[in-house]
């Protein structure tokens, strides 16, 4: 049984991990790395009691996303991010994204929730890219 410890002489159950939690310490451990690295530097500098098949089952997830790289089928297998935890947060949105089939009303929607500061910011960024910019929108006929 997993615990956290004893509590007046009880087990107290372990705290479960939000969803992505444990991605985002991956993904953070890994942005501290200076080169590609194996699974058990990951779990040597996670620690907390995961296992090595747990750390391996993360990094192959994060892979399915595209949020991390990983060598050939040589030995060991190193990994490195692609993206930090925000760059995945932006994967998970763009994928949400591609799965509708009515784009501008999925975008429009999410820009008429944002607070103020964050819809300037929004618009921020789009100026800073420019037109042609990797990314930018395309001029698209207004109807």
């Amino acid at each position: 049984m997993d615990t956290e410890g004893a509590v007046g002489g009880r087990e107290t159950p372990a705290r479960r991990r939000g969803q992505g939690e444990l991605e985002a310490q991956v993904l953070s451990v890994l942005g501290e790395a200076t080169e590609p690295v194996t699974a058990a530097w990951v779990l040597q500098r996670i620690g907390s009691g995961l296992s090595y098949s747990t750390v391996i089952t993360i990094l192959t997830r994060l892979h399915a996303k595209q949020a991390v790289t990983r060598t050939g089928p040589k030995r060991p297998v190193l990994w490195q991010p692609v993206a930090n935890e925000a760059g995945l947060a932006a994967l998970r949105m763009r994928r949400l994204l591609d799965k509708q089939s009515d784009r501008d009303a999925v975008l429009s929607s999410f820009v008429s929730v944002l607070s103020a500061d964050d819809e300037e910011l929004l618009r921020s960024l789009l100026a800073e890219s420019g037109p042609g910019a990797p990314g930018a929108p395309t001029d698209r006929p207004e109807g």
